[in-house]
Protein backbone atom coordinates (compact mmCIF):
# COMPACT_ATOMS: atom_id res chain seq x y z
CA UNK A 1 0.00 0.00 0.00
CA UNK A 2 1.84 3.25 -1.23
CA UNK A 3 2.36 5.71 2.29
CA UNK A 4 2.80 8.35 -1.05
CA UNK A 5 2.97 8.81 -3.96
CA UNK A 6 6.97 9.02 -4.33
CA UNK A 7 6.98 5.33 -1.72
CA UNK A 8 5.60 1.92 -2.19
CA UNK A 9 5.51 -0.77 0.43
CA UNK A 10 5.35 -4.25 -0.86
CA UNK A 11 3.33 -7.20 -0.03
CA UNK A 12 1.91 -9.84 -1.68
CA UNK A 13 -1.83 -9.85 -3.53
CA UNK A 14 -3.16 -12.58 -5.58
CA UNK A 15 -3.34 -12.37 -9.12
CA UNK A 16 -5.36 -14.17 -11.59
CA UNK A 17 -3.38 -16.23 -14.34
CA UNK A 18 -4.90 -15.83 -17.73
CA UNK A 19 -4.71 -18.36 -20.51
CA UNK A 20 -5.25 -17.45 -24.04
CA UNK A 21 -7.97 -19.91 -25.99
CA UNK A 22 -9.80 -19.27 -29.38
CA UNK A 23 -13.54 -18.82 -29.00
CA UNK A 24 -16.09 -19.05 -31.32
CA UNK A 25 -19.03 -17.03 -32.35
CA UNK A 26 -22.17 -19.05 -32.55
CA UNK A 27 -25.96 -17.88 -32.32
CA UNK A 28 -28.01 -18.22 -28.99
CA UNK A 29 -30.70 -19.86 -30.61
CA UNK A 30 -30.83 -21.52 -34.53
CA UNK A 31 -34.51 -21.73 -36.10
CA UNK A 32 -35.93 -23.65 -38.92
CA UNK A 33 -38.23 -21.49 -41.56
CA UNK A 34 -40.26 -24.23 -42.41
CA UNK A 35 -43.10 -24.50 -45.68
CA UNK A 36 -46.88 -25.66 -44.02
CA UNK A 37 -47.64 -27.03 -46.84
CA UNK A 38 -45.84 -29.56 -50.20
CA UNK A 39 -45.35 -27.84 -53.39
CA UNK A 40 -43.13 -26.42 -55.40
CA UNK A 41 -41.37 -22.78 -54.30
CA UNK A 42 -42.79 -20.31 -56.34
CA UNK A 43 -40.99 -17.54 -54.75
CA UNK A 44 -37.81 -16.80 -52.59
CA UNK A 45 -37.02 -13.92 -50.91
CA UNK A 46 -34.16 -14.17 -48.39
CA UNK A 47 -30.20 -15.12 -49.42
CA UNK A 48 -27.80 -16.05 -46.75
CA UNK A 49 -26.74 -13.41 -44.15
CA UNK A 50 -29.38 -11.35 -44.93
CA UNK A 51 -31.29 -9.90 -41.84
CA UNK A 52 -35.21 -10.65 -41.17
CA UNK A 53 -38.15 -9.83 -38.89
CA UNK A 54 -40.31 -12.22 -37.24
CA UNK A 55 -43.63 -12.93 -39.18
CA UNK A 56 -41.56 -11.25 -43.05
CA UNK A 57 -42.41 -13.88 -45.57
CA UNK A 58 -39.21 -15.26 -46.40
CA UNK A 59 -40.69 -17.34 -49.89
CA UNK A 60 -44.09 -19.08 -51.25
CA UNK A 61 -44.80 -22.10 -51.69
CA UNK A 62 -47.07 -23.32 -54.04
CA UNK A 63 -49.26 -26.38 -55.13
CA UNK A 64 -51.16 -26.66 -58.28
CA UNK A 65 -53.59 -29.23 -56.98
CA UNK A 66 -54.82 -26.67 -54.69
CA UNK A 67 -55.67 -24.53 -57.35
CA UNK A 68 -57.74 -27.08 -59.19
CA UNK A 69 -59.48 -28.41 -56.28
CA UNK A 70 -60.48 -24.79 -55.44
CA UNK A 71 -62.01 -24.39 -59.05
CA UNK A 72 -63.86 -27.84 -59.10
CA UNK A 73 -65.27 -26.47 -55.23
CA UNK A 74 -66.55 -23.50 -56.93
CA UNK A 75 -68.39 -25.20 -59.23
CA UNK A 76 -69.88 -27.48 -56.42
CA UNK A 77 -70.83 -23.90 -54.77
CA UNK A 78 -72.83 -23.03 -57.85
CA UNK A 79 -74.40 -26.46 -58.12
CA UNK A 80 -75.30 -26.47 -54.21
CA UNK A 81 -76.61 -22.84 -54.66
CA UNK A 82 -78.98 -23.58 -57.76
CA UNK A 83 -80.36 -26.57 -54.90
CA UNK A 84 -80.79 -24.47 -52.61
CA UNK A 85 -82.65 -21.86 -54.35
CA UNK A 86 -84.41 -24.77 -55.92
CA UNK A 87 -85.51 -26.33 -52.17
CA UNK A 88 -86.21 -22.54 -51.14
CA UNK A 89 -88.59 -21.76 -53.79
CA UNK A 90 -90.64 -25.47 -53.62
CA UNK A 91 -90.95 -24.93 -50.04
CA UNK A 92 -92.60 -21.34 -50.25
CA UNK A 93 -95.10 -22.51 -52.92
CA UNK A 94 -95.66 -26.21 -50.73
CA UNK A 95 -96.57 -23.68 -47.52
CA UNK A 96 -98.87 -21.67 -49.61
CA UNK A 97 -100.34 -24.56 -51.09
CA UNK A 98 -100.71 -26.59 -48.01
CA UNK A 99 -102.93 -23.43 -46.64
CA UNK A 100 -105.68 -23.76 -49.12
CA UNK A 101 -105.35 -27.47 -48.47
CA UNK A 102 -103.89 -28.55 -52.24
CA UNK A 103 -101.00 -30.80 -50.89
CA UNK A 104 -100.37 -32.83 -47.53
CA UNK A 105 -98.75 -32.42 -43.85
CA UNK A 106 -96.54 -35.07 -44.94
CA UNK A 107 -95.64 -33.15 -48.67
CA UNK A 108 -94.75 -30.12 -47.27
CA UNK A 109 -92.47 -31.96 -44.45
CA UNK A 110 -90.70 -33.21 -47.32
CA UNK A 111 -90.12 -30.26 -49.08
CA UNK A 112 -88.75 -28.70 -45.75
CA UNK A 113 -86.14 -31.73 -46.22
CA UNK A 114 -85.01 -31.03 -48.61
CA UNK A 115 -84.72 -27.49 -48.24
CA UNK A 116 -82.32 -28.21 -45.03
CA UNK A 117 -80.76 -30.71 -46.93
CA UNK A 118 -79.96 -28.48 -49.40
CA UNK A 119 -78.73 -25.90 -47.08
CA UNK A 120 -76.27 -27.89 -45.29
CA UNK A 121 -75.14 -29.01 -48.24
CA UNK A 122 -73.91 -25.56 -49.36
CA UNK A 123 -72.32 -24.82 -46.27
CA UNK A 124 -70.24 -27.82 -46.74
CA UNK A 125 -69.08 -26.35 -49.94
CA UNK A 126 -68.33 -23.78 -48.49
CA UNK A 127 -66.18 -24.66 -45.43
CA UNK A 128 -64.50 -26.77 -47.82
CA UNK A 129 -63.27 -24.08 -50.02
CA UNK A 130 -62.24 -22.14 -46.87
CA UNK A 131 -60.26 -24.81 -45.77
CA UNK A 132 -58.26 -25.12 -49.56
CA UNK A 133 -57.89 -21.25 -49.14
CA UNK A 134 -56.29 -21.57 -46.06
CA UNK A 135 -54.13 -24.25 -46.94
CA UNK A 136 -53.10 -21.41 -50.71
CA UNK A 137 -52.39 -18.89 -47.56
CA UNK A 138 -49.92 -21.69 -45.82
CA UNK A 139 -47.94 -21.56 -48.81
CA UNK A 140 -46.16 -18.75 -47.48
CA UNK A 141 -43.62 -19.54 -45.49
CA UNK A 142 -42.81 -17.07 -42.50
CA UNK A 143 -39.32 -16.10 -40.68
CA UNK A 144 -40.28 -17.48 -36.87
CA UNK A 145 -38.00 -14.86 -35.35
CA UNK A 146 -36.10 -11.85 -35.87
CA UNK A 147 -32.16 -12.55 -37.13
CA UNK A 148 -29.79 -13.61 -39.74
CA UNK A 149 -30.26 -16.14 -42.47
CA UNK A 150 -27.37 -18.55 -41.85
CA UNK A 151 -28.38 -21.21 -44.92
CA UNK A 152 -30.97 -21.16 -47.57
CA UNK A 153 -31.18 -25.59 -48.80
CA UNK A 154 -33.53 -24.46 -51.48
CA UNK A 155 -33.77 -22.80 -54.63
CA UNK A 156 -36.76 -21.52 -56.88
CA UNK A 157 -38.31 -24.38 -58.87
CA UNK A 158 -37.71 -27.25 -56.18
CA UNK A 159 -40.17 -29.18 -54.82
CA UNK A 160 -40.63 -29.99 -50.91
CA UNK A 161 -42.34 -31.57 -48.98
CA UNK A 162 -44.92 -30.33 -45.65
CA UNK A 163 -42.30 -28.88 -42.88
CA UNK A 164 -38.92 -28.97 -44.86
CA UNK A 165 -36.81 -26.56 -44.09
CA UNK A 166 -36.84 -23.66 -46.90
CA UNK A 167 -34.30 -20.96 -44.60
CA UNK A 168 -32.01 -21.74 -41.46
CA UNK A 169 -32.43 -17.90 -38.90
CA UNK A 170 -29.84 -17.48 -36.28
CA UNK A 171 -32.12 -15.62 -33.35
CA UNK A 172 -30.32 -12.06 -33.10
CA UNK A 173 -28.21 -12.59 -30.00
CA UNK A 174 -24.69 -14.69 -29.96
CA UNK A 175 -22.41 -16.20 -27.54
CA UNK A 176 -18.99 -16.98 -27.56
CA UNK A 177 -18.18 -21.06 -27.24
CA UNK A 178 -14.87 -21.85 -25.67
CA UNK A 179 -13.30 -25.05 -25.67
CA UNK A 180 -10.74 -25.00 -22.67
CA UNK A 181 -8.30 -28.04 -22.23
CA UNK A 182 -9.39 -30.52 -19.26
CA UNK A 183 -6.74 -29.46 -16.59
CA UNK A 184 -8.09 -25.59 -16.04
CA UNK A 185 -11.66 -26.57 -15.87
CA UNK A 186 -11.72 -26.91 -12.53
CA UNK A 187 -10.93 -23.16 -12.22
CA UNK A 188 -13.94 -22.06 -14.54
CA UNK A 189 -17.09 -21.11 -13.10
CA UNK A 190 -20.21 -18.79 -14.05
CA UNK A 191 -19.93 -15.23 -13.27
CA UNK A 192 -15.98 -15.55 -14.55
CA UNK A 193 -14.43 -12.11 -16.12
CA UNK A 194 -13.00 -12.78 -19.76
CA UNK A 195 -11.26 -10.82 -22.46
CA UNK A 196 -11.95 -10.90 -25.40
CA UNK A 197 -9.48 -9.41 -28.18
CA UNK A 198 -10.50 -6.84 -30.82
CA UNK A 199 -11.41 -8.18 -34.07
CA UNK A 200 -8.72 -7.77 -36.87
CA UNK A 201 -10.94 -7.85 -39.64
CA UNK A 202 -12.56 -4.37 -40.25
CA UNK A 203 -11.03 -3.27 -36.52
CA UNK A 204 -12.04 0.22 -35.08
CA UNK A 205 -8.62 1.28 -34.51
CA UNK A 206 -10.42 3.64 -31.94
CA UNK A 207 -11.98 0.85 -30.09
CA UNK A 208 -10.58 -0.79 -26.94
CA UNK A 209 -8.20 -3.21 -27.12
CA UNK A 210 -9.98 -6.04 -25.42
CA UNK A 211 -13.46 -5.91 -24.07
CA UNK A 212 -14.92 -7.58 -21.25
CA UNK A 213 -17.35 -10.57 -21.30
CA UNK A 214 -19.11 -12.59 -18.66
CA UNK A 215 -19.09 -16.89 -18.53
CA UNK A 216 -22.86 -17.98 -18.34
CA UNK A 217 -22.83 -21.32 -18.83
CA UNK A 218 -20.29 -24.82 -17.96
CA UNK A 219 -21.02 -27.50 -19.68
CA UNK A 220 -20.79 -30.68 -17.26
CA UNK A 221 -19.69 -33.09 -19.83
CA UNK A 222 -16.41 -32.90 -21.08
CA UNK A 223 -15.83 -33.26 -25.14
CA UNK A 224 -12.45 -34.57 -26.98
CA UNK A 225 -10.71 -33.74 -23.68
CA UNK A 226 -11.94 -30.25 -23.63
CA UNK A 227 -14.23 -29.00 -20.99
CA UNK A 228 -17.14 -26.32 -22.97
CA UNK A 229 -18.56 -23.41 -21.71
CA UNK A 230 -21.05 -20.19 -23.24
CA UNK A 231 -19.82 -16.68 -22.60
CA UNK A 232 -21.91 -13.63 -23.09
CA UNK A 233 -20.43 -10.24 -24.85
CA UNK A 234 -21.82 -6.82 -25.49
CA UNK A 235 -21.51 -6.05 -29.48
CA UNK A 236 -20.93 -9.64 -31.17
CA UNK A 237 -23.78 -8.27 -33.42
CA UNK A 238 -21.07 -7.73 -36.38
CA UNK A 239 -19.06 -11.08 -35.83
CA UNK A 240 -19.73 -13.70 -38.62
CA UNK A 241 -21.37 -16.93 -37.41
CA UNK A 242 -18.58 -19.49 -36.91
CA UNK A 243 -15.95 -16.40 -36.78
CA UNK A 244 -13.17 -17.09 -34.01
CA UNK A 245 -12.21 -14.42 -31.54
CA UNK A 246 -8.91 -14.44 -29.53
CA UNK A 247 -10.12 -14.94 -25.58
CA UNK A 248 -8.16 -14.69 -22.21
CA UNK A 249 -9.80 -16.57 -19.89
CA UNK A 250 -8.83 -17.54 -15.84
CA UNK A 251 -6.61 -20.83 -15.47
CA UNK A 252 -6.24 -20.15 -11.53
CA UNK A 253 -5.21 -17.72 -8.54
CA UNK A 254 -1.41 -17.28 -7.24
CA UNK A 255 0.01 -14.90 -4.49
CA UNK A 256 2.91 -12.51 -5.95
CA UNK A 257 4.75 -9.63 -5.58
CA UNK A 258 3.09 -6.64 -7.90
CA UNK A 259 4.38 -3.08 -7.84
CA UNK A 260 3.50 0.13 -9.77
CA UNK A 261 5.00 0.22 -13.28
CA UNK A 262 6.14 3.49 -12.36
CA UNK A 263 8.59 2.34 -9.98
CA UNK A 264 10.84 -0.09 -12.37
CA UNK A 265 13.41 1.63 -14.63
CA UNK A 266 14.97 -0.34 -17.63
CA UNK A 267 19.09 0.74 -17.72
CA UNK A 268 20.99 -1.43 -20.81
CA UNK A 269 18.32 -3.80 -21.00
CA UNK A 270 18.19 -4.44 -16.98
CA UNK A 271 15.28 -4.31 -14.82
CA UNK A 272 15.60 -2.58 -11.52
CA UNK A 273 14.18 -0.49 -8.80
CA UNK A 274 14.93 1.39 -5.72
CA UNK A 275 14.96 -0.15 -2.57
CA UNK A 276 15.22 2.00 0.88
CA UNK A 277 16.72 0.10 3.78
CA UNK A 278 15.80 0.14 7.11
CA UNK A 279 18.73 2.77 8.03
CA UNK A 280 17.71 4.93 5.01
CA UNK A 281 19.83 4.30 2.49
CA UNK A 282 18.78 3.73 -1.12
CA UNK A 283 20.27 1.32 -2.95
CA UNK A 284 19.15 0.10 -6.69
CA UNK A 285 17.93 -3.98 -7.14
CA UNK A 286 17.96 -5.81 -10.05
CA UNK A 287 14.24 -7.30 -10.20
CA UNK A 288 12.93 -10.00 -13.17
CA UNK A 289 10.14 -8.96 -14.00
CA UNK A 290 6.42 -10.89 -14.59
CA UNK A 291 3.41 -9.78 -16.60
CA UNK A 292 1.27 -6.29 -16.28
CA UNK A 293 -1.92 -5.91 -15.12
CA UNK A 294 -4.44 -3.59 -14.85
CA UNK A 295 -5.83 -2.93 -10.74
CA UNK A 296 -7.40 -0.46 -9.20
CA UNK A 297 -6.85 1.82 -12.35
CA UNK A 298 -3.39 1.78 -12.63
CA UNK A 299 -0.90 -0.57 -14.32
CA UNK A 300 1.21 -3.00 -12.36
CA UNK A 301 4.31 -5.39 -12.85
CA UNK A 302 4.74 -8.65 -10.82
CA UNK A 303 8.09 -9.14 -9.78
CA UNK A 304 9.15 -12.53 -9.53
CA UNK A 305 12.64 -11.96 -8.01
CA UNK A 306 14.45 -9.25 -6.49
CA UNK A 307 11.94 -7.88 -3.37
CA UNK A 308 10.50 -9.36 -0.42
CA UNK A 309 7.24 -8.60 2.27
CA UNK A 310 7.57 -5.38 3.82
CA UNK A 311 10.19 -3.96 1.68
CA UNK A 312 10.33 -0.37 0.40
CA UNK A 313 10.42 1.37 -2.95
CA UNK A 314 11.06 4.41 -3.72
CA UNK A 315 11.19 6.72 -6.91
CA UNK A 316 13.90 7.42 -8.86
Amino acid sequence: MARAETEFNVERVDVVDLKTVYAEVRPIDTVPGRARIGGTVATLSVDEGQAVKAGEVIAMVGDPKLALTLDSLAAQIKVAEAEYDNAETQLKRGRTLIQRGIISQASLDELETAAEVATRKLDSAKAERSVVEQQLAEGAVEAPTDGRVLTVPVTTGAVIMAGETVATIAAEGYILRLEVPERHARFMAVGDKIFVARRQLGADEAAPATVTGTIKQVYPELQNGRVVADATVEDLGDYFVGERALVRVSAGHRSTYAIPESFVKTRYGIDFVRLKRPDGEIVDVVVQLGRRFRKDDKTFIEVLTGVADGDTLVMS
